[in-house]
């Protein structure tokens, strides 16, 4: 990738919140609060000046009704000033890749040098819709200019009308859920619940490992449980350290019950929590004494059709990234792959090893095989959680922190996502 006037991208710092299974610790926060957790306290541990930063750019995939844009409202807090740039973005869950690289072009272009990008979700809040004949209903009685005719409006409501409409995690274009669709997946790339529950085995001990020994704890902002505020929340809680194949073999199939191998064990649990990275120019960080952990060498998105493969379109997006970047798989010291699904995992794993897809996606040769002791060495979304639009920033500061740690130079990360979509990012340490 060509960067104008030579401004690399810094990546300075990154924070999280806790990623906690929807509906237990953190069900009482707001994306918007999970936003500010991470943000606030990214500020105060880079020690960076609130009033040097250019914009801020945050990602969510189901956004809050009264308050759509949750970068405004995050930046809004009293420790910024009232002009800071804001925008919110979604890419289904490259959410907060996409604000990182949002963030990343207005710096390479010049037209920023301080930024903070993340993204947060919480899918114990999401929004219950009312049926159509509930919702006109309601909007003709707030038109109505009389009581006889506000009480003619409600008088049309049918018990039917009082069923709430819940928000499905399923493809609008397919009717296939991601659950469905990874099933597909898993049977197209002949991928067996053996090698599926293998892989999420390994995701929950890497995630413990790195839980005990502190390294994914120093990533994390200590949350305050309401309503009595007497308990913090300081680690993930979906990390099973004495999970087993034992176990993991004993759960039933969840999406296709008679011929799946799709289960609660190797599948991404639905979670509340956000994430934040502090992106800078180079020479902004050298001029105000920051060390970067590292810098953005390249970037991709890709898109496949979601009624093949909905999540197999990182497979486009990696060689693309890398192509950019002007490195190989072999070049590469650590590779993180988001875990929605073990069945999706393993399918990019394969298709990064197969001619076909190099052929389709337009290249002359398959991006290699992956050295699994490189891969999401402390763990994934399998064990670690997926809130949407906070996950991407979370593997930036994984990857980039743990790269640091074993004095590695490349890292790659990919992430699929919902609509066919794929995002790929190569990032190094000079």
């Amino acid at each position: 990738m060509d960067i104008p006037g030579n401004r690399r991208v810094a990546i300075i710092a990154g924070v999280r919140t806790p990623f906690a299974k929807a509906g237990t610790e953190l069900r009482r926060f707001s994306a918007i609060d999970l936003g500010k957790i991470a943000v606030s306290e990214l500020v105060h541990r880079s020690s960076v000046d609130p009033k040097t930063i250019d914009l801020l750019v945050f990602g969510t995939v189901v956004p809050n009704v009264l308050a759509p844009n949750i970068a405004r409202e995050v930046a809004l807090m009293p420790l910024f000033p009232k002009n800071i740039q804001s925008w919110s973005v979604s890419r289904a869950c490259a959410s907060s890749n996409q604000a990182i690289t949002d963030a990343a072009d207005q710096i390479m272009l010049g037209h920023a040098d301080i930024a903070i990008a993340g993204g947060a979700e919480s899918l114990s809040n999401v929004p219950i819709l009312h049926s159509r004949g509930f919702s006109d209903a309601l909007v003709a009685a707030s038109k109505a200019k009389s009581t006889g005719q506000r009480l003619g409006a409600l008088a049309k409501i049918r018990p039917r009308d009082f069923i709430p409409i819940t928000p499905a995690i399923a493809e609008p274009s397919t009717g296939e859920s991601m659950g469905q669709s990874a099933e597909k997946m898993a049977k197209l790339n002949g991928i067996s619940r053996a090698a599926q529950d293998e892989l999420a085995l390994a995701s929950h001990l890497n995630a413990a490992a790195g839980t005990k020994d502190g390294r994914l704890t120093a990533e994390i902002a200590p949350v305050y449980i309401p309503p009595r505020y007497d308990r913090t929340l300081t680690s993930d809680n979906g990390v099973r350290s004495g999970t087993s194949i034992d176990q993991l073999s004993k759960l039933k199939p969840v999406f296709d019950r008679k011929y799946g191998t799709v289960t609660a064990g190797n599948a991404s649990p639905l979670t509340d929590g956000g994430a934040a990275v502090l992106l800078m120019s180079e020479d902004r960080a050298k001029a105000l004494g920051f060390k970067p952990i590292a810098y953005i060498r390249s970037y991709a998105y890709a898109a496949i059709d979601p009624g093949e493969q909905l999540l197999q379109a990182p497979v486009f997006a990696a060689p693309l990234a890398l192509k950019r970047a002007g490195l190989t798989l072999k070049d590469i010291d650590l590779v993180e792959m988001h875990e929605a699904f073990a069945a999706q995992v393993l399918s990019n794993l394969q298709g990064f090893e197969s001619q076909y897809w190099a052929s389709r996606g337009g290249f002359p040769n398959p991006v290699g095989t992956v050295d699994r002791a490189r891969l999401n060495v402390m763990g994934g979304s399998l064990a670690i959680g997926h809130p949407f639009g906070a996950t991407g920033a979370r593997i930036t500061t994984t990857l980039v922190n743990e790269l640091a740690r074993r004095g590695g130079q490349f890292g790659l990360m990919t992430v699929c996502a919902a609509g066919g979509m794929g995002f790929a990012m190569v990032v190094e340490r000079s």
